[in-house]
Order: structure tokens, then sequence, then C-alpha cells
């Protein structure tokens, strides 16, 4: 995780506004105990969440409840969560169906993910979601595309 351990220190200034955004959007879909992956400086980790990150210096950041890890192996035992989101993070990933298989694992009901429409991998990425999420919803982003199963 270079290069966030290298902007951590302005990361919140560089993407803090389009993150609080895309929250705003999604907060209605939020329910109970919540999982944020790829939570960074916890911009999109709601109070009663926990998030998970691999970079050391954007958890230093991060003043909510947080461990340091990655989506591909996540510390949870099965269904802990009634909602998880992961908010453009799905592009960082180095395996991404064994990263969405994870996410859907710990979840119990509730998912949120989005996808970077910028991203080289966006229809593998959009495709791997919708056949191991299955969403009902998609929210057109400026720059993200969310896929919502509730």
């Amino acid at each position: 995780m270079g290069y966030y351990d290298e902007i951590s220190s302005s990361y919140n200034e560089m993407y803090g506004e389009e993150q609080k955004k895309k929250f705003e959007k999604i907060k209605k879909y939020i329910s109970g105990k919540t999982l944020d992956v790829g939570c960074g400086t916890g911009i999109s980790t709601p109070e009663n969440g926990i998030g998970i990150d691999p970079s050391f210096k954007l958890l230093k950041i991060n003043s909510k409840k947080h461990v340091q890890g990655i989506a591909e192996n996540l510390p949870f035992p099965d269904k802990s969560f009634d909602t998880v989101i992961c908010l453009t993070a799905v592009h960082n990933f180095s395996d991404i169906k064994k990263g969405l298989k994870e996410i859907k694992r710990v979840g119990k009901k509730i998912y949120i993910i989005s996808i970077l429409k910028k991203s080289k991998r966006f229809n593998e990425i959009k495709e791997k979601v919708n056949q191991i999420i299955r969403p009902n919803k998609e929210i057109d982003d400026e720059k993200d595309l969310i896929l919502v199963k509730n």
C-alpha cells in the first residue's frame, strides 16, 4: 500500500469531500453492525462500524474503530456484520474474487460496493460483484458506480 502510505497526510484533503458525498448516498441502506472494507481514514465508516485497511499510515489518521488487514483475508467470523461496505477500494484488491467472497462471507444481508468508473478493470469488477454479491440496485455516482444488495 505504498501509494496510500505516501499520500496519507493529504488523503482527506484529496478525497474527503468525494468520500463524504458517496457516504451520503449510501447511508440510508446501512443497518446494524457494519464493516467498512478499505476504510482508509474512516470517512465512510459509520459510528457503529469497524473499518479494515492495509495502509498503516491511513489508519493512524483514522479515529474510528479499525484493524489493519486486507479484504482477501478478513479476520472476522462468518456472518459477523449486518452491513458490509467497500467504497472505491475493490480495484486495489490483489485478488478481486477472493476479496468479494470474503466480503460475502462476513456479511449477513446488506452489501454496498462502489467501483471506480475509470478503473481499467471496471467491467471485470462489475461482473464479479454481480456474480458474488448479486446487487439489486445501482446508484450512478460521479466517479463510481455504487452497487447495493439489501
